[in-house]
């Protein structure tokens, strides 16, 4: 087994922390990263807040170094090749195709391939669907420093999609002192996650500082000096930015028989559904969490990649080696937080999956103050959200979490 070769398709957080579990899972063989950046691994949050509002003059280097995640000594012998993302794979014949044409043969082989933002198209002069011209979009670190150069004081932007990085790029915005806007097709921003009271009032504080918001409304095109909105309104704007969601990339599994149909179907020990000796770790992965249910869903957290890279190396290892599985059932806890302007939101399991959002600490009317709202399912608490709660309870948040009753945890 020390001479098995794993790749793994993807150079982000999921496919670093996969190299690294691989090694502290025992294996010994070769590792070789595939990434369709040219950058080592590094850091996403930053780019829409700290990085987005640097002050003075930074390089890509510079910028690099900034969010670079350290790598340990146990993946210094790992190969990274980089700038070549895949574009196909015979998981039967296990070999992989590179953008350049050259392929790549694996033993065993973890899906780390992520995401990509989610692109507009509006009907162009030709009647014909077209991308918003010079529109931009926050997914790179080249993406960040171009949009960064582009925020000047005084500058209009309209920011489409009200999700959590739209509103922190808004908040970074209005900082740098653009003049925000920010369209929403729902009622309120990230209404679908934290339901409608807490979404109403971060709008409300949001708004007091100074964002505007459409809500209620979509882009029907764009004008000579911004975007034309479905009621007619005009909407001015020197720089556009597209925050609408995003992507998974998995067309480089097409014709292997896997359910792509979000994601890549895994079981809950993250082995992908109909392939042997493949995983997939992190926003690509879709599985059952018996934390909540038996659904198979993806998570896009910053916690996953870290926590299905973990249970994802130990399978796979496993399987290289032909040996049993772990069954204990994976009950990761989803986590993310996000900064927007002077409020910390964090947020414990999935919120998204409640019936029933109530407050249960602090003022909707004073969310700087801070504030607790928890979610239900069938009665049942599924997630929480904390505003700018400090950082000594968070654990106390998460513990909660450790005790909850679900099957999975009755038969351990």
């Amino acid at each position: 087994m020390p001479d098995r070769h794993v790749v793994i398709a993807g150079a982000g957080l999921g496919g670093l922390r996969a190299a690294e579990q691989l090694r502290a899972a025992g294996h010994a063989g070769p590792v070789t990263v595939i990434g369709a950046e040219p950058h080592l691994p590094y850091s996403r949050p930053p780019l829409s807040k700290e990085l987005l509002a640097w002050a003075g003059e930074l390089s890509l280097e510079k910028a690099h170094e900034n969010v670079a995640f350290r790598r340990r000594k146990s993946v210094a012998d790992v190969a990274f090749r980089l700038g070549q993302p895949v574009t196909a794979a015979d998981l039967t014949a296990g070999t992989l195709t590179l953008a350049d044409g050259t392929g790549l043969a694996f033993d065993g082989l973890v899906v780390a391939t992520g995401l990509r933002p989610r692109r507009l198209r509006l009907p162009g002069p030709d009647g014909q669907p077209a991308p918003i011209p010079g529109a931009r979009v926050l997914r790179s670190l080249d993406d960040s420093l171009g949009l960064r150069a582009s925020l000047l004081p005084g500058t209009r932007v309209a920011i489409i999609g009200g999700g959590f990085i739209g509103c922190e790029v808004a908040g970074t915005a209005l900082r740098l002192g653009c003049a925000v806007t920010v369209i929403e097709a729902d009622r309120a921003p990230m209404l679908r996650v934290l339901g409608e009271e807490l979404a109403g009032a971060i709008q409300r504080s949001h708004a007091n500082a100074g964002i505007r918001f459409a809500t209620g409304q979509t882009v029907a095109g764009v004008t000579g000096t911004g975007l034309l909105l479905g009621d007619g309104t005009e909407v001015p704007a020197e720089v556009i930015v597209e925050a609408t969601g995003s992507l998974v990339n998995v067309e480089w599994l097409a014709g292997n028989g896997l359910d792509l149909s979000d994601g890549v179907l895994c079981d809950n020990a993250l082995a992908v559904a109909g392939a042997q000796r493949v995983v997939a770790v992190g926003d690509v992965a879709r599985f059952p969490n018996p934390l909540f249910d038996a659904v198979p869903r993806r998570v896009e957290h910053w916690s996953m990649p870290t926590d299905t890279a973990r249970r994802a190396a130990a399978t796979l290892r496993a399987a290289l080696a032909r040996s049993p599985v772990d069954t204990a059932p994976f009950t990761p806890l989803p986590a993310f937080w996000s900064d927007q302007l002077d409020l910390r939101l964090q947020s414990y399991g999935s919120p998204v999956l409640a019936d029933e959002a109530r407050v249960t600490e602090g003022d909707l009317g004073d969310l700087a103050g801070g504030l607790i709202t928890r979610y239900h399912r069938g009665g049942r608490h599924v997630g929480t959200v904390a505003v700018n709660i400090p950082v000594t309870r968070h654990r106390e948040l998460r513990e909660e979490f450790r005790y909850a009753p679900t099957d999975a945890r009755q038969r351990r």
